[in-house]
């Protein structure tokens, strides 16, 4: 029963009840954002534009960049009274305009959407706040403010903290950066591994001692320990040729990617990286060897344009291996992911206690019914609703946060229920069962990407974004055999020790070794000297950027005088 309303009335009525996210999730789908017609995206009334400063509105103002604003402050000429009128104002106003240029971010508009920020841009905005407020006595925490900065920016950024301590305040830094450990006061350094294996203090003091304390930051810092160049680069056999990228800053950009070796894309923040790999050159892949690509576009991805690309018809996939989460539920973790659970399951139903009692290997899953707590449902805890506060996740009184049913833990390998079993770290694990060669060769990819200190079982939503990153490379590792594709990572060394770049780059050389491609947009100097390839863009941010500034070996960039990264690369090498 019932009249059919049609497609668009049936939207049309759900828009009264917006106010539901889910509401407003679902309709998204059915919608492209359109400028308005009434103020042309100024989002502002007639008469609030009716007012100008030097001939711009506050509209055409807040679309300047903020190096762009700086200059048009400097050179802004106001009559007698008014200039008097603004002198406060306009101090304030270069103040906290210079602040932002001076964390690096002079490429970014006023207008721009805060959503449209990546972390380290808005912890730099957050910093250039602090900056403005010209506090005293307030101690500032700052967890990895070089995140997606060059080396060129580093300095200045240090130079800011520099400036914030030098006013009386306090400034802890977690930091991977040596740069940044150089430029410190105080070191605390924690280890001496990681997981279980750290946690304990391992030197505090001076941070020009540390290279004499022998902990393994200061091996690094001392040049006792440190990450080398090849003795040759890969040379190119095939290329992947990119005509006329357009988006953004990009306007007719061409560049060429050697196959079959490792290539890094760098540049100054806001040069037009992550624009030419991710939104142009990963798309148009997706577009080609998948059919369509997976860009949100209703969501406002981007998808660019290119005039041509040759050479893509060598490559059988493109993977994109990025820092979101694995798993978004803490059903999700390690084990599951990179597909070793399956194999732990069939060794406890292999169990004699397993088999007598009829036991299958969907028994020791917590995700489905047969042998998990059916009270949590195999999650471990129960969800408190406390309506006006968030809600509690308390432990199961039935299986005290073990997720299985008692009888099921009573099946032991090798001493251990399937519950303790979840609990090993990875390279405990792999030292219980190393005569289970499917099982070990999994877990085996997990430790050489130097995750051997997680815990089989450990939730997905408590992993960092770089962990996150390094079990998808364990993944396609894993299924590394065969095949031609082509890998893209977009910062990887982000939250790693220097020890850990070192595993990283020995990891992406086995991705190449197997007859892959990976394309790498980084800024950390020991992975750019690794590289068969530099492609360099610049010179500067935003509108300063958007062209190729050299490309070739490393050592072919570092002769290129034009070249911020050049620069750099000559200093190490």
């Amino acid at each position: 029963g019932g009249r059919y309303l049609g497609i668009f009335p049936f939207l049309e009525r759900l828009e009264a009840k917006r106010y539901k996210q889910y509401i407003r999730v679902f309709l998204r789908q059915y919608q492209l954002a359109k400028t308005c017609p009434g103020c042309g995206g100024a989002r502002l009334k007639p008469e609030s534009l009716a007012v100008r400063v030097a001939g711009k509105t506050i509209a055409e103002a807040a679309a300047l960049t903020a190096a762009d604003l700086a200059d048009w402050l400097d050179h802004l000429r106001l009559p007698v009274f008014q200039q008097s009128v603004a002198d406060h104002i306009l101090g304030e106003l270069r103040t906290r305009v210079s602040f932002v240029n001076d964390v690096g971010l002079g490429y970014l508009t006023l207008d721009r959407q805060t959503r449209t920020l990546s972390g380290g841009e808005a912890q730099r905005i957050a910093l250039s706040n602090a900056l403005g407020s010209h506090l005293v006595d307030t101690l500032y925490v700052l967890d990895e403010p070089s995140i997606g900065l060059h080396p060129a920016d580093v300095d200045r950024l240090l130079g800011l903290l520099r400036k914030l301590a030098s006013a009386g305040n306090t400034v802890v830094v977690v930091e991977h950066d040596p740069a940044a450990m150089r430029a410190a006061d105080w070191m605390v350094e924690l280890g001496p591994a990681s997981g279980a294996a750290g946690g304990q203090l391992v030197y505090q003091g001076p941070a020009a001692a540390v290279q004499e304390a022998g902990t393994l930051t200061g091996q690094y810092l001392s040049g006792e320990k440190r990450i080398g160049v090849p003795s040759a680069r890969r040379p190119a056999v095939r290329w992947l040729d990119v005509k006329g990228a357009r988006l953004h800053n990009l306007a007719g950009v061409d560049v060429r990617i050697p196959l079959g070796t490792l290539t890094t894309v760098t540049g100054v923040s806001g040069s037009g990286k992550s624009t030419l790999v991710h939104d142009v050159l990963y798309r148009q892949l997706e577009a080609r060897l998948k059919g369509e690509h997976s860009a949100k576009q209703h969501l406002g991805e981007p998808v660019g344009e290119v005039a041509a690309l040759k050479g893509w018809e060598h490559l059988e996939d493109v993977v994109l291996i990025d820092q979101a989460p694995i798993g978004r539920t803490p059903r999700s973790n390690p084990v599951t992911y990179v597909k070793a659970f399956d194999e732990l399951r069939a060794l406890f139903a292999s169990e004699a206690l397993a088999r007598a009692r009829g036991y299958a290997p969907s028994t020791f899953s917590f995700n489905v019914a047969g042998g998990r707590c059916e009270a949590c449902e195999g999650a471990g805890h129960v969800l408190i609703e406390m309506v006006f506060l968030a809600n509690v996740f308390v432990p199961c009184d039935a299986c005290g946060g073990s997720r299985f049913k008692r009888e099921v833990l009573d099946v032991k390998l090798q001493g251990a229920s399937i519950a303790q079993a979840l609990e090993w770290t990875v390279d405990e694990a792999i030292q219980k069962l190393h005569r289970q060669p499917r099982l070990a060769r999994c877990l085996w990819y997990l430790q050489q990407v130097g995750l051997g200190y997680l815990r089989l079982g450990q939730p997905a939503t408590t992993l960092s974004g770089g962990e996150a990153q390094r079990l998808k490379i364990a993944r396609e590792l894993a299924r590394a055999r065969g095949g031609r594709r082509l890998y893209i990572l977009d910062e990887p060394t982000t939250g790693l020790h220097l020890d850990d770049v070192r595993v990283l780059c020995r990891v992406l050389d086995r991705l190449v070794d197997a007859g892959h491609t990976v394309l790498v947009i980084e800024h950390n100097l020991d992975v750019i000297k690794r590289a068969d390839w530099v492609i360099d863009l610049g010179p500067g941010a935003g509108d300063q950027g958007g062209r190729v500034v050299a490309a070739g070996t490393p050592e072919d960039v570092a002769q290129v005088t034009d070249s911020p990264t050049g620069r750099f690369l000559r200093e190490i090498g």
